[in-house]
């Protein structure tokens, strides 16, 4: 602690520039992400962190990665909270450490040489109450989290690295031969098929009391919750009620579950990040943002277990109740890798999502491309979406899917059941319907999917007002839309080697207009079913 003073007061101006900006006008430095919005949206500004710097090393740290740095990191964040704030400076190294709590105008800069290291030891993270899955639940404190903090930051352009293998089941279909192997070596169990792996009992535990979607039931003691507690795995950056979010130029990989979860948060900046999990990783989400509003994902590369770039609101009765929507996001120049969806809205979206625009991204082999999916049960709206400029690649589904008939399962998953039927049973709509409306899709180049698109409405409230315009799609069968109102294809080219152009199923109002299939036929290949007021131009 003797040179604390010191530090404490150095390098004050190497990092004031980085996190201060004129708040509008032509030096506004996101101008351009605005330009023709078709919607309003506050400019979302960067935190504003007081000029302030400490070391970690000033309290006792030690980056080896063997020594446990949690007070280390508990004691320097307090000082520069009570202090008013400032940088907290990671330097090169390893750092072992249990959870991180940020508070009111922190920066957690971690430096490009170094790492920071998440310990393994379950005592270390307390079960806290949480929303996971769009439910009010219980889960273990995130490694690195904060709950209505202001000014807040990570940066420096580190690693940040769950050490997530140690929580995660996981599928024998996923991994290799050898790879199972070894994972049965390390220990833990398997269940009675011997196709999913725990790494301990408390693990499986949680599966069995567990709902379809990873939330356990009739847990009311504390003693019932820590007999599950490998199962109430964290996510790895948890970020909730809190405004002025900046999370730039890290790598954030290997989490417990899902990656990032910013939680009703407002005034968020993501930006040039790197995020990554095992492809086999069980929920390992890249982001998933959750009934927050003004937020910028710019710049950014996903390479993950699940979905990529996830827009949620709550689940269900919790999320209608709490009816926090996810509004006013851009999300431009990213690229996801592997993933369930490149950009995804649901299951999770009973509070309402409205008010984006996704441009100038690639998926380069994700399950789906833009993927948009919910259940009857859900409620909620999702509208005013706007995509464009969209480069797709090796889909092994589609490039395009609405799909309000989703049970849990990944597309390719799903696509193994077979086809659906075209008829389904009507149910009178309600509150707990869900709809999905006014989407504009242009510019989208895909090569190579197994399927054009696919609108998988329901009766009681069909897929309404998607117009998809100006796309080139080479894949193995055409589109295929079911129980949509005002769908509007235009120059929609698809390269299709097998079955229908068009498939109109249950439809009204849908407007084909200069398109083509592989056929080159006049008119269309299109097949329809109990359709009315199909026009094909």
């Amino acid at each position: 602690m003797t040179t604390f003073n010191t530090r404490l007061i150095r390098s004050a101006a190497l990092f004031v520039a980085s996190l201060t900006l004129l708040a509008c006008g032509t030096d506004y430095e996101f101008r351009h992400l605005y330009e023709d919005l078709p919607f309003e949206m506050a400019k979302v500004q960067r935190p504003d962190i007081p000029v302030r710097q400490v070391n970690v090393e000033d309290f006792g740290g030690v980056g080896d990665g063997v020594f446990l740095n949690t007070e280390a990191f508990a004691k320097a964040i307090d000082v520069l909270s009570q202090a008013g704030g400032g940088r907290l400076v990671v330097p090169t190294g390893v750092w072992l450490t249990g959870p991180i709590t940020l508070k009111d105008n922190i920066d957690l800069h971690i430096r490009p040489d170094a790492v920071l290291l998440f310990s393994t030891d379950r005592d270390l993270y307390p079960i806290v109450e949480t929303v996971f899955e769009g439910l009010d639940t219980k889960r273990c404190l995130a490694p690195i989290n904060a709950d209505g903090a202001k000014n807040i930051a990570i940066t420096g352009g580190g690693t940040i690295d769950g050490n997530g293998d140690s929580w995660r089941q996981v599928k024998k279909s996923k991994i290799s031969p050898s790879q199972w192997k070894a994972l049965l070596k390390s220990g833990g169990f398997t269940n009675a098929k011997g196709d999913l792996w725990y790494p301990d009992s408390t693990s499986y535990r949680g599966s069995v009391v567990s709902d379809a979607f990873n939330v356990p039931q009739g847990l009311t003691t504390e003693e019932e919750w820590n007999s599950v507690k490998t199962y109430l795995r964290p996510v790895l950056i948890g970020i909730r009620n809190c405004e002025n979010v900046l999370l730039e130029d890290c790598l954030f990989q290997n989490s417990p579950c899902w990656n990032i979860h910013p939680l009703m948060c407002k005034n968020v900046i993501i930006n040039n990040i790197t995020v990554r999990n095992p492809w086999y990783s069980q929920n390992g989400d890249g982001l998933d943002v959750d009934s927050c509003e003004n937020v910028l994902v710019i710049n950014s590369s996903f390479d993950v277990g699940d979905d990529a770039i996830c827009i949620k609101s709550g689940k269900d009765e919790d999320g209608r109740r709490r009816a926090r929507p996810c509004r006013n996001l851009i999300v431009d120049n990213c690229i996801v890798f592997h993933g369930h969806g490149g950009f995804v809205v649901g299951s999770e979206m009973s509070g309402g999502v409205e008010n984006i625009k996704v441009s100038n991204c690639r998926f380069l082999g994700t399950d789906v491309g833009l993927r948009f999916k919910s259940c009857r049960g859900r409620g909620g709206v999702v509208k005013n979406i706007y995509i464009e400029d969209i480069v797709m690649m090796n889909i092994p589904t589609e490039p395009l899917l609405f799909d309000l008939h989703y049970g849990g399962k990944s597309a390719v998953e799903a696509a193994a059941e077979g086809a659906s039927p075209f008829d389904v049973e009507y149910v009178e709509a309600d509150e707990t319907t869900p709809q999905f409306r006014d989407i504009y899709i242009k510019d989208v180049v895909c090569s190579g999917a197994a399927r054009a698109m696919y609108f998988n409405g329901i009766p009681e409230k069909n897929i309404e007002n998607i117009v998809v315009e100006d796309c080139e799609i080479v894949s193995t069968k055409g589109a295929d839309l079911r129980y949509s109102d005002g769908v509007q294809l235009r120059n929609v080219n698809i390269t299709q080697s097998e079955g229908q152009g068009y498939s109109v199923a249950n439809c009204k109002n849908v407007l084909i207009e200069d398109c083509t299939d592989a056929s080159g036929s006049e008119p269309l290949n299109v097949f329809q079913h109990n359709s009315s007021n199909v026009k094909i131009d």
